[in-house]
């Protein structure tokens, strides 16, 4: 066992250091992100990925948010290869409605406006390939528990207040396609 522990710490400073990555999910539904992981130790990397909707569409509809989300993630064999567990935090501002979920996930949102911030905490599990030296190919998916604290408006474009309201979720909070470029 030292003997092992002694050559993972040889090697820790071969690893890559850090890298720069976008969800190309999410880049794909309009929202812009962007995310840097550091490595910590030989097992340990801290990823903090944010995102940014600016955007309203045709009749209304709007998804805009910005959001962070810093995640400890735990190595099975080396940082930014293979497989890792994750446990995150999660914030979010949002501004939506107008918007159809998939999954039936918050059915009022296709009929009202929402206002507000959610305040989370989840876990993940995702898988890194190596693409080359510098380039890496992330899948990773979360679940987890979100507060929701927002004013609930009457339609998307007239902006009557309903009222104040909070929610709890549970469910998927977190899902990415991420390209990596790694920076030893």
């Amino acid at each position: 066992l030292s003997y092992a522990q002694g050559n993972r710490e040889s090697v820790f400073k071969f690893f890559p250091g850090w890298g720069i990555k976008t969800n190309l999910l999410y880049d794909a539904g309009t929202t812009f992100s962007l995310g840097a992981e550091f490595r910590l130790s030989p097992y340990l990397t801290l990823d903090v990925s944010g995102t940014y909707n600016p955007w309203t569409f045709s009749n209304n509809k709007k998804f805009k948010h910005v959001s962070v989300q810093p995640e400890l993630r735990y190595w099975i064999y080396e940082p930014f290869n293979g497989h890792f567990l994750g446990a995150n935090l999660l914030y979010a501002s949002y501004n939506v409605g107008g918007v159809k979920m998939p999954l039936g996930i918050f059915p009022d949102l296709k009929d009202y406006r929402f206002e507000g911030d959610g305040y989370g905490v989840g876990f993940s599990y995702g898988y890194q390939w190596l693409l080359s030296s510098r380039w890496n190919l992330e899948a990773t998916f979360g679940f987890g528990y979100v507060y929701l604290d927002h004013t609930r408006y009457e339609c998307r474009t007239c902006g009557e207040k309903v009222g104040h309201e909070t929610k709890h979720y549970f469910g998927p909070t977190k899902a990415g396609i991420s390209l990596i470029y790694v920076i030893k």
